[in-house]
């Protein structure tokens, strides 16, 4: 609780030598009671901080060492004002100032102005009262699901006839965090078991040894511990990162990466694979990021002695859940670490095959730790979202810092290591072919082995919910020597610095594409779409066709196979064939997440030619549309019946189904919460409403439910004058 009895005097309050009011907009005599009696001063700010209040365990904050205000992006907040009169609605006015100011640096802030107002809407900063008592005064505050985060400090602006007045709430300062909770929030995931491990859980697992013999060791990440979150935050002011670019989670966890190693910043831990640590701690001896980040923090940046994979792998997550980004350690066994760019690890030998040490600079290493977080990537083409890679052990240079990532994992898996950020290294840590060389007595080199599946095994990360170790190879790669595994390895050997290792196709002469007829397929009934293969060679083309079918989120974050297969494909001459292709309705209706995307993805391989054939596409099956009718014809101050049909296109009850109306001159929504509907039921809504406005005006509903959907429709509805 914060209390001032701010004057008008222009400067502070002798009770409260940290509020400033401001010169009123009327003019007033200071200090006489007629003006102490009009002006509306604030008392006092409860910011309902308290661990166990309803702010704090909303926002799913309530484990944070901090008794200050820790609140989510997204979300609403509750806070009391009290005033040193009644507040009046018809003549008073009230308005939040934030401001984002950094504290270490001379980076530019953010000043955020929150209005009052009568209804809150989404996407906007506002507030509203809820309660009024006396002369206090309940809010509730809303927030952006994009704001930045950081420590936000608070001033409350009060607006009377007298005059206007800032009450600052300092050290009252509020905590933004990134919101896992929110659908709007681009690290949106949406398993509560999976918050409750990723952002939540302080204790995890990280797993080191070789692939024969795992071990595993616990980690306390700490990231609710005191003077972490102050850590972490003042480890982002390190960055020299522009606070607008606090909001992007791509952004964050790509510094956050570089600022966790020493090597080309002012970061956390310095590395050591040395066998001495004098001067500092063991790498094995760490066993959680708190005491590591509360030391650099209260040393004002010296950097801590001394990390190795896990340690940064330890850290990173430490910070980034810790900030609200869902993140886990994984850990890559027979982790390879190309440092040509060849996408390949690649072993030279001399005529009598004996290594040449001095020509071999790639390695690899018997484990390697990184992290996973989840996020969107509305940088990059669809299906890039979800589990991206970041770590923080400095090993090559990405645009000039020693940092790696965020590099989505799905990316890897498909070779396509054109895609930001750092996709080829990651690719070649977990599926690159360790080559053998052998010098020739030119001087030239031969490749004279290959070995496909000794890189990338048993990349391993702490399950869900349990201490047991999860095995997530199969997310990096598909199965070693399987076509798909080696079509992402030539794929990705294209954009390496050694682009002609494999054998490429002797002609490119088959195209492959995916028809949709017409606006596509509805929701309920099954998905039909055509694969065309044209082959304009003289010669017959035969090719083994893998399909795959994977749900996705509207923001391209890719959830679960729904179905694969194999289509054998023969071609005449100059023949066009077209594949008939069905996805049926059972098959996805347990699959399908928000407004029911899918990705279709067809690989495959020319035998005669070893071309690879290769093309994604995404469709959405349409939902219906709601069909409103005016039972009469619509008249000034007369009541109208409009009547709204629903059909429910699936075979699975709806529950909890929620109508929204608005427009025809409609000050605010209408909400309708019906309840369930039966599978492939009808329902029809009949409602009245009075036109208050003449003229052309349209009539605007929606459907709501978990299941379902993207449902609305519209009626143009002309209003006659009485």
């Amino acid at each position: 609780m914060s209390s001032s009895n701010p004057s008008t005097t222009g400067g502070p309050s002798a009770s409260n030598p940290t509020a400033v009011p401001l010169t009123p907009y009327a003019s007033t005599t200071a200090g006489t009671s007629a003006a102490s009696d009009k002006l509306l001063m604030v008392r006092s700010v409860d910011l309902l901080k308290s661990k166990d209040g309803q702010n704090r365990l909303e926002h799913h904050t309530d484990a944070y060492f901090s008794d200050k205000l820790i609140v989510r992006r997204g979300q609403t907040f509750q806070m009391w004002v009290e005033f040193s009169r009644p507040f009046n609605p018809k003549s008073d006015k009230l308005q939040l100032q934030l401001k984002l100011d950094p504290i270490f640096s001379s980076n530019p802030g953010i000043r955020i102005s929150v209005p009052l107002v009568d209804v809150l809407e989404d996407g906007r900063w506002e507030m509203k009262i809820v309660e009024q008592k006396d002369k206090r005064v309940r809010l509730v505050v809303n927030t952006l699901p994009t704001a930045s985060i950081g420590r936000y400090r608070v001033t409350v602006e009060s607006f009377s006839p007298r005059g206007r007045l800032l009450f600052p709430c300092t050290p009252n300062d509020i905590y933004m965090l990134f919101n896992p909770w929110c659908e709007d929030d681009p690290v949106f995931l949406d398993n509560e078991e999976e918050r409750k491990e990723y952002v939540l859980n302080s204790m995890g697992r990280i797993y080191y040894g070789t692939e024969q013999q795992i071990g595993a060791r616990t980690w306390n990440f700490a990231q609710f511990e005191q003077d972490v979150l102050e850590a972490c935050l003042f480890l982002l002011e390190r960055g020299q990162v522009a606070m607008t670019e606090w909001r992007d989670p791509v952004i964050v966890s790509r510094m956050v990466s570089a600022l966790v190693n020493t090597n080309d910043d002012r970061g956390v831990l310095m590395g050591n694979w040395s066998d001495s640590f004098e001067g500092g701690t063991s790498p094995t001896a760490w066993s959680g990021s708190g005491d590591i980040l509360r030391q650099y923090y209260k040393s004002s940046g010296k950097p801590v002695k001394f990390g190795q994979c896990w340690v940064f792998a330890g850290v990173t997550a430490s910070v980034l859940r810790c900030l609200g980004i869902p993140t886990r350690c994984v850990t890559n066994f027979s982790s390879a670490h190309d440092t040509d760019l060849s996408l390949s690890t690649d072993i030279y030998l001399d005529e009598k095959l004996e290594l040449i040490k001095d020509e071999t600079s790639d390695s690899v290493w018997n484990f390697h730790v990184w992290n996973e977080s989840w996020m969107t990537r509305p940088d990059l083409p669809a299906g890039n979202g979800g589990w991206q890679v970041v770590d923080a052990t400095p090993q090559e240079l990405s645009q000039g810092s020693y940092r790696c990532g965020p590099t989505p994992v799905s990316a890897v898996r498909n070779g396509q290591v054109d895609l930001k950020f750092d996709t080829p290294f990651v690719f070649a840590e977990v599926n690159s072919d360790r080559i053998y060389w052998q010098k020739k007595p030119d001087g030239s080199f031969s490749q004279v082995h290959v070995e496909k599946n000794s890189i990338g095994q048993h990349i391993s990360t702490k399950a869900v919910g349990s201490d047991t170790r999860m095995d997530i190879t199969h997310l990096y790669k598909y199965p070693e020597g399987s076509e798909e595994e080696r079509i992402a390895v030539e794929t990705a050997s294209r954009f390496g610095s050694k682009p002609t290792l494999y054998l490429l196709p002797t002609d490119n002469d088959v195209s492959i594409e995916i028809v949709m007829d017409g606006a596509g397929p509805r929701i309920g009934e099954d998905a039909k779409l055509s694969i065309v293969l044209k082959n304009t060679s003289s010669k017959q083309r035969t090719a083994s066709l893998l399909y795959e079918v994977m749900v996705m989120y509207y923001t391209g974050v890719l959830k679960d196979t729904v179905k694969k297969d194999r289509i054998p494909v023969d071609l005449k001459p100059q023949e066009t064939k077209t594949i008939p292709w069905t996805l049926q309705y059972k098959e996805y209706m347990n699959h399908l997440v928000d407004q029911g995307a899918l990705m279709l993805t067809v690989t495959g391989r020319v035998s005669q030619t070893k071309q690879i054939l290769a093309t994604q596409f995404t469709f959405r099956l349409r939902t219906p549309n709601l069909i409103i009718k005016p039972l009469e014809d619509a008249v000034v101050g007369k009541e109208l019946t409009v009547q709204i049909t629903f059909q429910n296109p699936l075979s699975q009850v709806l529950k909890n189904v929620l109508f929204l109306i608005e427009g025809l001159g409609m000050q605010s929504i209408r909400k309708i919460e019906h309840g369930d509907v039966e599978k492939l039921a009808k329902v029809t809504l009949m409602e009245k409403f009075v036109p208050t406005v003449s003229g052309s005006q349209k009539l605007l509903a929606s459907m709501d439910c978990r299941l379902l959907t993207q449902v609305h429709g519209f009626a143009d509805i002309v209003v006659k004058p009485e």
